[in-house]
């Protein structure tokens, strides 16, 4: 049974920018390899990024999830930080009051304008305070910067 439960990770990001990357499984000795993916994919440093292996604060005990360490667990990770790039994208949409598809990611940072007009810049430090209350969110858009990825091998 152990084999066939599923495993999860768990990122957020707290308003300072900072952030906690939950994983059920127990320590493998790649929670570095899995802070530089988050930061990679985040623009931010790999030191912002705090990984908590088999965080029973976050999924309990008795939870279901398997514990053992998985190949898999980088994919879930990457997963997890496309997930709060893309509402970061969209908060950023709101917070620069134009399109989400107009905006590019370029060095940690969804940028707005270019060419003649000026150009603005909101970062992932930027977009986690505004979704934590400080702007209004896009219609549909929970509030927090935060996202799960649920996994099997």
């Amino acid at each position: 049974m152990a084999n066939e439960a599923y495993r999860a990770v768990f990122l957020r990001v707290h308003p300072t920018g900072k952030m906690v990357l939950s994983l059920t499984t127990e320590a493998d000795g790649k929670e570095g390899e899995y802070a530089r993916l988050v930061a990679d994919e985040l623009g931010i440093p790999a030191l912002d990024v705090k990984v908590v292996p088999a965080d029973t604060d976050r999924f309990g005990n008795g939870h279901g999830f398997n514990t053992a360490p998985s190949d898999s667990t980088a994919a879930a990770v990457a997963r997890a930080a496309e997930k709060i790039r893309a509402k970061a994208r969209l908060l950023a949409g709101a917070a620069l009051e134009t399109s989400p598809e107009t905006l590019r990611w370029f060095n940690g940072a969804w940028i707005a304008g270019g060419g003649e007009g000026p150009t603005q810049v909101k970062t992932i430090e930027d977009l986690a305070l505004y979704a934590h209350g400080t702007g209004p969110l896009p219609p549909g858009v929970e509030g927090g910067l935060d996202a799960q990825a649920v996994y099997a091998d």
